[in-house]
């Protein structure tokens, strides 16, 4: 018996719908510890749901990997933040994720890029200048490994692969037995990055990749995420910490990674660049008994 074209054609597009609305499992809660306070806190997650569906449904793991992770998705996205009307979303935004911007510099954006990479007021963020102290160089969670060569990485059962991550064979063996510090920057948190140590920056380096959300929610699903996706790195040369390297990665719907150093001395506290539209992580990397 011959079945019809459209019917088949018919039946394959009620089965893409219904997986489409096929209900995604529940998230666990995102906690995290306050420093300041020590207390147990819950992650508000800007656009959870979509995060769930994208990374937990048959569909949206679909529209990820064929279409999502791309650059030009993100570019796209990020440049939609820079028109006048996106400023409406900024009002919603404070309020929802309880941003503070009595920190900020200004209070009156032009668009939600604009309020996205907004600067902070002087002293909002104070430098420890004592020099054997490393300072975080972002605002966000922050992750760390004292000994990366036998700890699992994010998931049980991952190893972080330095070779992959920095691309570079020779390079990666001074780190192999080294340390690791994460810092996750959220998409409420403040989007520029700042050098955590003083030191000559001795080379600059671009990887290209993919754009997948480095939310635990996603990073669940893809592990590999950090050696993935799009990243730029330094080394920095300290007398207190040997040669640190700090790289920052980019992630869903990040329109890019605006570098604005000009100098090849890395002062500790000073601004290094940021990220527009979207979240994204910072990794530092420290050979082994540097910290």
């Amino acid at each position: 018996m011959k079945i019809k074209k459209k019917t088949i054609v018919f039946s394959v597009l009620v089965i893409f719908i219904a997986l489409a609305f096929y209900p995604s499992p529940e998230n666990l809660p995102i906690k995290y510890v306050d420093r300041q306070t020590g207390e147990i806190k819950t992650e508000k997650v800007a656009g959870e749901k979509w995060l769930v569906w994208l990374y937990n449904n048959p569909v949206g793991e679909l529209s990820l990997h064929t279409l999502v992770k791309r650059k030009f998705v993100s570019s796209y996205y990020g440049d939609m933040m820079d028109f006048p009307k996106s400023a409406d979303k900024i009002e919603p935004f404070v309020k929802k994720y309880n941003v503070d911007l009595n920190i900020a510099r200004k209070q009156e954006f032009n668009s939600f890029n604009d309020f996205f990479v907004r600067k902070l007021k002087e002293n909002a963020r104070p430098v420890n200048s004592d020099s054997n102290v490393i300072v975080s160089p972002a605002d966000g969670k922050i992750l760390a490994y004292a000994d990366i060569s036998n700890q699992d990485f994010i998931v049980k059962g991952y190893k972080f692969n330095v070779e992959e991550f920095l691309n570079d064979t020779v390079l990666a063996k001074k780190y192999k037995d080294g340390s690791l510090v994460i810092v996750r920057v959220c998409p409420t948190d403040y989007h520029r990055f700042h050098f955590p140590v003083s030191g000559k920056i001795s080379s600059d380096n671009k990887i290209d990749g993919d754009y997948y959300s480095v939310n635990p929610i996603a990073v669940k699903k893809i592990i590999e995420i950090f050696c993935l996706n799009k990243r730029e790195y330094v080394t920095i040369s300290t007398s207190e910490f040997g040669d640190v390297i700090m790289a920052e990665i980019g992630a869903t719907m990040v329109g890019s990674i605006i570098q604005t150093y000009n100098s090849d001395i890395a002062v500790k506290g000073e601004e290094k660049g940021y990220f527009k539209f979207g979240g994204s992580s910072i990794v530092l990397l420290f050979k082994k008994g540097k910290i």
